[in-house]
């Protein structure tokens, strides 16, 4: 491969880390799915002087995912259909949407998608994040909320953010204190989004009910994870933007990426952080 000057790779399944890059010495474009791929270091990338070019998403993929997570587990589908093979007749009772309250973390182009789906289910919408401003929730027709409220009223809470500084370990120990024990909590943005070993304890506790997970710290998770024993989990491995038509049309800006940089105009260019 150290002889490529164009590689094209998917989003975080495929790491390129500074001695990746260095030993890489003719690459000049490096092209992945997405706008973001914090699994590429970008200063290195910079640094060894390769052009890193992303491709536009649609969001629809992990929005229809998130409420798999969510019917999965209020209606303990995945445990019912195990059931049934076994010869088992309706093990569980399962918990309706309707009228429920669904707390957005996060209410941007994704949150707000969600949301959409939450009142057609007939559910409460309220909403939370660091920079959601009444207007907007106005905007999408949710209620504006603190984040304590939302973790306290919330039958489902469902994560709908960017990891940053800000956002790293955002849903710990305290937060979890604060939701129902028969609340539902839905992470298919990043992992470190949610303090993974406080979710373990609270989930163990039943300091809530369960969690819907598509995303982990380290993906994939070892296979002592705690969190792939716990029964009042359904999990998935980091599936929510994989789709038959998300993968189309992230191949076509792959192939029209590579073809802009070949005419000496690069397109949709990643850059380090600044600082």
């Amino acid at each position: 491969m150290s002889e490529f000057e164009v590689i094209v790779i998917n989003r975080e399944r495929t790491p390129f880390t500074r001695s990746l890059f260095g030993a890489l010495p003719d690459l000049k474009l490096l092209v992945t799915n997405g706008m973001r791929n914090l699994s590429i270091d970008l200063e290195a990338a910079a640094e060894h002087g390769v052009l890193v070019s992303g491709t536009r998403m649609r969001g629809h993929s992990t929005v229809e995912l998130t409420w798999g997570l969510i019917l999965g587990l209020m209606r303990h589908i995945p445990k019912e259909d195990r059931a049934t093979r076994q010869g088992h007749w309706q093990t569980t009772l399962g918990v309706g949407l309707h009228d429920q309250v669904l707390g957005v973390i996060g209410l941007g182009r994704l949150g707000a998608l969600v949301a959409d789906v939450g009142k057609v289910f007939g559910m409460e919408v309220i909403a939370w994040s660091q920079n959601l401003t009444e207007t907007r929730a106005a905007e999408v027709g949710v209620a504006r909320v603190d984040k304590e409220t939302l973790l306290a009223r919330a039958d489902v809470v469902t994560i709908h953010l960017v990891l940053s500084d800000r956002t790293r370990g955002l849903i710990g120990a305290k937060e979890f204190s604060l939701m129902k024990p028969t609340a539902y909590l839905i992470n298919a943005s990043r992992g470190p989004i949610v303090d993974e070993g406080a979710l373990v304890e609270a989930l163990r506790n039943g300091t809530i009910a369960g969690a819907g997970i598509d995303v982990f710290d380290v993906e994939p998770p070892p296979p002592d994870h705690p969190l792939l024993k716990l029964e009042n989990t359904v999990i998935t491995p980091h599936i929510g933007y994989v789709a038959r038509q998300n993968y189309r049309f992230f191949f076509e800006q792959m192939v029209e990426g590579v073809e802009a940089w070949l005419k000496g105009e690069p397109i949709r260019l990643l850059e380090p952080p600044a600082g």
